[in-house]
């Protein structure tokens, strides 16, 4: 069931909610500018291609809804479940994420300019081609950054913060990390970022801060370490460019 469409005027939060309790689900391609959805539960909405640009979503439940190619710069998003949401294409530049949980969501393709990731559980999540350029990923005071076992092949991660951050098992590979950070956080008593096991085969680490990284078992073969803080950096079992030595 498909909901009213309004032209260009914007549907308020109010009309949108009734529709919802009335079975409607489909919402794509609205205007919802600036729209108050705190703390709400719509599971399994979609919001394909919708004006959502600085809305406050605060703790919604938006377990998984369709977001594909829709535009949530500057949204508010903190604590959001966004569990298993396809949001493919989807602009979130600038967004506050922080502590939300997207465990096995889509975000392949998305833009993440800019956003707060700090203390987001991305685990399994699909975020291969994504745009990250100055992305903050480090903890919150009681919250770390999962990423385990995520898809970032061939994103774009220049200049992000991964202080803290978990990449356990995470597939990196062909991914750009030129200049990131992911040395210990000076959050929760010097947390080291965790690459374990992770593939950052082809990656391109060029003046990269690791320093005090854990890199056991990680695959850098073919990455570009060119400028490269490894001081302190735990390298036990990793698989190196040729011409590095652990």
């Amino acid at each position: 069931m498909q909901g009213k469409r309004n032209g260009e005027k914007p549907m308020d939060a109010d009309e949108l909610r009734t529709q919802y309790s009335q079975g409607c689900r489909d919402f794509s391609h609205l205007n919802l500018f600036e729209i108050e959805l705190t703390g709400y539960a719509f599971p399994a909405i979609h919001l394909s291609a919708c004006d959502l640009r600085q809305a406050r979503l605060g703790r919604a439940d938006l377990r998984r809804a369709t977001l594909e190619e829709t535009d949530l710069s500057e949204a508010l998003l903190w604590g959001t479940n966004l569990s298993d949401a396809n949001l493919q294409a989807v602009i979130m530049r600038e967004a506050d994420l922080s502590g939300a949980q997207l465990m096995q969501a889509n975000l392949s393709r998305a833009c993440l300019l800019k956003a707060c990731l700090s203390g987001v559980n991305l685990s399994a999540a699909n975020l291969s081609q994504a745009l990250m350029i100055e992305v903050d990923l480090r903890p919150t005071l009681d919250q770390r950054t999962d990423l385990g076992r995520a898809d970032l092949s061939f994103a774009d991660l220049s200049y992000a913060n991964l202080s803290g951050a978990s990449l356990c098992a995470a597939n990196l590979s062909h991914a750009k990390l030129c200049r990131c950070h992911a040395n210990l956080s000076s959050w929760q008593g010097n947390l080291p970022t965790d690459f374990t096991g992770a593939d950052l085969s082809k990656a391109d680490l060029s003046f990269a801060d690791l320093r005090g990284a854990i890199l056991k078992e990680a695959n850098l073969q073919g990455a570009d370490l060119t400028g490269t803080l490894l001081e302190d950096a735990i390298l036990t079992g990793a698989l190196l460019p040729e011409g590095n030595g652990a």
